[in-house]
């Protein structure tokens, strides 16, 4: 199957471009050691990073419902948005990645379902803040991933069409996302992912075990 050639570069930010499990696993302890509980290993908590908040809550307090869950989600917030860049890096090898994108001229940008105000303090502490192109937020929108409307958006930000974009992402719902969006989509596997999930059910065009194989993938299909 043929392709148009590839104007833009999408990705995921939690797990795809960032390594941020370290500051929203503190973000966690910090509300269950408020709750008088005792904190939970990082080894607990970094498969479900991309999962967001919610899932991460859940993990930590299993014996809550939905609804007492949901009060203490915005405690976490504040308790994450105090120390978003702490200990968050770029992933080993996204820089050169990064860096082949800018010097070949493919626009390069971001979606996630992180709010769009934490998403963009991310960005802002990697220093992306005048490189990335696009930034939508999982409250940028009334839907979000899964559901394509983000990812439309993005590559209207980038003025390129939905078809010359790559999506990059490292969670089921990224690849649905793209699919769905009319994009090419990769499964970044360097990820967080839980036990029992199998990134090769998620129909990726591609999937790549580091930044750098997806470094090496992507040489092949840009212009």
């Amino acid at each position: 199957m043929s392709h148009p050639p590839v104007r833009a570069v999408l990705f995921d930010l939690d797990g795809t471009l960032a390594d941020t499990a370290l500051d929203l696993a503190a973000a966690v302890n910090v509300i269950l050691k408020e709750q008088g509980r005792a904190v939970l290993p990082f080894a607990a908590l970094r498969p479900l990073v991309s999962k967001g908040g919610r899932a991460l809550l859940a993990r930590a307090f299993p014996d809550l419902d939905v609804g007492e869950r949901e009060v203490l989600l915005p405690k976490f917030l504040v308790a994450y948005a105090q120390a978003l860049v702490a200990e968050t890096v770029a992933f080993e090898g996204i820089e050169a990645m990064l860096a082949e994108l800018e010097t070949r001229g493919v626009l390069w940008g971001i979606v996630t379902n992180k709010p769009e105000d934490l998403a963009r303090g991310v960005v802002d502490g990697l220093g992306w803040q005048h490189r990335s192109g696009a930034l939508v937020g999982g409250d940028t929108l009334p839907v979000r991933k899964p559901a394509p409307e983000p990812l439309w958006l993005a590559a209207a930000q980038l003025g390129v069409t939905p078809a010359a974009c790559l999506y990059v992402g490292d969670d089921a719902r990224d690849i649905e996302a793209g699919n769905a969006a009319g994009m090419r989509s990769v499964a970044a596997l360097w990820g967080y992912r839980d036990d029992g999930e199998r990134p090769e059910s998620w129909l990726a065009e591609a999937h790549c075990a580091t930044p750098s194989d997806f470094h090496r993938w992507l040489l092949k299909v840009l212009p």
